[in-house]
């Protein structure tokens, strides 16, 4: 019997810096991820100089470490996938750079992915010792959901993308980093907003739901947050000396910015799957995590007669196995970059596919 196909990812789109090694572009044998959350934390968001240096630092010993644990040597690697965007150029560089060399050095075919198209294929992977990776149900609607995106996709018959919508000004999870921030809560901001919101009140606050009315499938986050920092002024919030009143309300505050943002997504997703005659839905992102999202989408979708899938948050965040996932599909339709691949840092989704 022939091995499966083994597929190295590597991601630097931004603060992790991941390797995977993924076998048949659907069966996880390693994921290493190392975050610099903590680092970049003290800065209230991310220092891009200092998340290329970290990369650089980290990736050798990441790379050996993924090979170890997957059992595999280098030279047993059949392909070698890379985000080559969207991200911070620094960050990219690095690791495209050292999948060249890789591509080069092993005589190996190199595949540069799109970073969102990434995350769509995380839904499609399974670890050591899971049940099979779910099979792509088509047609079906994506949603993605992250620090820097909030976009919906059209995944067609044979695995090709079409974007349908997206932000016009922030992304989700930077308006929950931005509220945050304004909170006090600190960095990142979802984790904790995602804590403090299980015990609050989501209608204590009656904050706006952006362009919920409209008919496109954009999105826009950017009057909530303001919405927040409105709210916090009037009631004379922002005083130092009067934080513990605001600390008293912080859940409900939280739940209540939170459940906003999440009925725009929910209603809009819905609203893109009747448009394109979805069977299915896929929830992808950092913020795919969020509990009252996955709790709220997967009630809508089933009252439509839909069914949704999201990957563990393991696989939420950015990580080498979904470009590994990503990369081998794009490979068996063809795809190769070769050694002239260059990082982009926001490349058009329809020249990935």
């Amino acid at each position: 019997m022939s091995r499966p196909h083994l597929t190295l990812g590597i991601e630097t789109s931004c603060d992790e810096t991941s390797f995977a090694v993924v076998a048949g572009g659907r069966r996880i044998l390693a994921n290493v991820i190392l975050s610099q959350t903590g680092e970049h934390g003290r800065y209230g968001g991310v220092v891009p100089e200092l998340a290329s240096r970290r990369h650089v630092t980290n990736a050798v010993p990441l790379l050996q470490e993924a090979l170890a644990r997957s059992g595999i040597t280098l030279a047993e690697v059949d392909l070698v996938a890379v985000t080559r965007g969207p991200g911070l150029v620094g960050a990219l560089l690095v690791g495209v750079s050292l999948a060249k060399a890789l591509a080069w050095a092993l005589d190996k075919p190199l595949v540069g992915v799109h970073h969102l198209a990434g995350h769509i294929y995380a839904n499609f992977l399974a670890g050591p010792g899971d049940e099979p990776a779910p099979e792509p149900r088509y047609p079906a609607v994506a949603l993605v959901v992250s620090g820097g995106h909030t976009d919906l996709f059209h995944l067609q018959e044979g695995g090709g993308l079409a974007w349908l919508g997206g932000t016009r000004d922030d992304a989700a999870g930077e308006a929950f980093d931005k509220v945050a921030r304004e909170l006090g809560l600190g960095y990142p901001g979802g984790p904790v907003i995602d804590r403090l919101a299980e015990r609050g009140d989501p209608q204590a606050f009656p904050f706006p739901r952006a362009m919920l009315d409209d008919d496109s499938l954009d999105f826009s986050f950017s009057g909530l947050k303001t919405a927040v920092l409105y709210e916090l002024e009037r009631r004379g919030w922002r005083d130092p000396q009067r934080r513990g009143e605001l600390e008293a309300r912080l859940p409900d505050l939280a739940a209540s910015f939170q459940q906003a943002v999440v009925d725009v997504l929910v209603a809009k997703t819905l609203r893109a799957a009747r448009q394109v005659g979805a069977r299915q839905i896929y929830l992808a992102g950092g913020v795919a995590a969020n509990r009252r999202l996955r709790r709220d989408l997967e009630a809508a979708a089933r009252e439509a007669g839909l069914n949704l899938a999201c990957p563990p948050p393991v696989l939420c965040t950015d990580n080498g196995a979904m470009i590994a996932a990503a990369g081998y599909a794009a490979w068996r339709r063809g795809r190769r970059d070769g050694l002239e691949l260059d990082v982009d840092p926001d490349p058009p989704l329809d020249e990935w596919f």
